[in-house]
């Protein structure tokens, strides 16, 4: 291996480390020393890949948007525009959250919490996060409605808000309760909820 695969090779081991602990733990837990305790490498090695703690910070949640848009964000798309991308996009969400539970959990909806009253770039970054994957499926909302699929009366917001709020409730039961039907009450959660949007026009 030469010295470039071998310094890429330490930095993707160092920030999957670290994507790692920050599910675990929360984002504001990852420090250089304690990844170098966890990876070997020692800490100015560590540093010297990574830099700062902000852009490791920065870098995670780069991965985790990464992560995020080959498991649930670009398969959704396969799906046919309105009601079958919506539901993809939420299914795929759910399926993700419920697999990460058992190491941690989303980096954004955890982050929100742990940073809700803590000013700063980091809450900025998280908060941009939030907004541009609440923005996405008001995006595809809209086209559902544009399409038939759901109710001309459908209010976009709404339905969003009423999604993420699954998806906290998810998180809560399937952590801190231990939940393990959390999955299945998710799904049936959610075809109820979008029962009551479905256009008349739409129904089978």
């Amino acid at each position: 291996m030469n010295t470039t695969a071998k310094s890429e090779a330490t930095y993707a081991t160092i920030l999957d480390a670290a994507v790692g602990m920050a599910a675990a733990e929360g984002i504001g837990k990852v420090s250089l020393g304690e990844l170098s305790k966890r990876t070997g490498i020692s800490k100015s090695g560590v540093f010297s890949r990574v830099g700062s703690l902000e852009s490791l910070q920065d870098a995670v949640l780069d991965e985790y948007d990464r992560r995020f848009a080959d498991e649930v964000f670009l398969p959704s798309l396969q799906a046919a525009k309105g009601l079958p991308r919506l539901t993809m996009q939420v299914n795929l969400w759910l399926r993700k959250i419920g697999s990460e539970t058992e190491r941690g959990g989303c980096l954004y909806a955890a982050g929100a919490f742990e940073f809700d009253d803590v000013p700063g770039q980091l809450r900025d970054r998280i908060e941009a996060g939030v907004v541009r994957w609440r923005a996405s499926l008001r995006k595809t909302v809209l086209q559902a409605m544009e399409v038939g699929h759901l109710r001309p009366d459908t209010e976009p917001e709404q339905l969003v808000f009423e999604i993420y709020s699954l998806v906290i409730g998810v998180m809560h039961d399937a952590r801190f309760l231990h939940d393990g039907t959390v999955p299945r009450r998710a799904q049936r959660a959610f075809n109820r909820l979008i029962s009551t949007y479905k256009s008349f026009n739409d129904l089978e």
